[in-house]
């Protein structure tokens, strides 16, 4: 599966694609991407998101050092001392942590990178300062989706956020909230697993089921 069209396909398709070839990506393409991610909305419309786009392979491999750290230290143990997420099995769990582990070893390898940000200025970030970036990444991923790209969110990094962010050159007052690796996927596209309504959704009442869950 490749390009789609169908707003309700590409959703239901939009997996984390974390096995990505290293050919270059058309500037074009990642053009797009951006104008779907400022098509979000955000918070007051005050557009406070910037992005970078790194392509630079030395910028890369320097932060990817961080992603391995974070991973050795944080991601790789949760894994293993995890129970599979609803609508996982112990199977389908590692191979995700398997792709995981690629990504980390790899993930200097992806052609481009957005860095998703906000220019926060003087303010503190808060609960609600992800409500004015992460629609913006959701619009990016599903339209690399409907390009035929694969990608995914990850916010790793941000267990070394000041070594990082000090990495990307970011100014002070502007943070960075995830990276999305983009590039053509080695795998293919399919259909999204993520447990049934009647495991997340209530009715009414906390705990009270949704009667139209199925």
């Amino acid at each position: 599966m490749a390009e789609s069209t169908d707003v309700f396909d590409i959703i239901h398709t939009t997996r984390a694609m974390r096995r990505l070839k290293p050919d270059p990506v058309p500037d074009e393409l990642i053009r797009k991407i951006l104008e779907a991610g400022i098509c979000a909305a955000n918070g007051s419309n005050r557009q406070t998101w910037r992005f970078l786009v790194v392509k630079d392979r030395a910028i890369k491999e320097r932060v990817q050092h961080f992603y391995k750290r974070a991973f050795d230290e944080w991601v790789g143990p949760r894994y293993q001392n995890s129970a599979p997420p609803p609508g996982s099995t112990a199977e389908k769990y590692t191979r995700q942590h398997a792709a995981v582990e690629y990504l980390t070893d790899h993930f200097h390898e992806a052609p481009v990178w957005i860095v998703a940000c906000l220019d926060e200025g003087d303010s503190t970030p808060n609960r609600a300062s992800g409500a004015s970036i992460y629609p913006a990444v959701q619009n990016m991923l599903l339209a690399a989706r409907a390009l035929g790209l694969g990608a995914t969110l990850t916010s790793r990094h941000l267990r070394y956020e000041e070594e990082v962010e000090a990495t990307l050159g970011l100014p002070k007052g502007v943070h960075s909230y995830a990276i999305l690796p983009i590039g053509y996927p080695m795998g293919r596209f399919g259909p999204v697993g993520r447990g049934a309504l009647s495991d997340f959704v209530y009715e009414d009442r906390w705990g009270n089921p949704y009667s139209a869950a199925q």
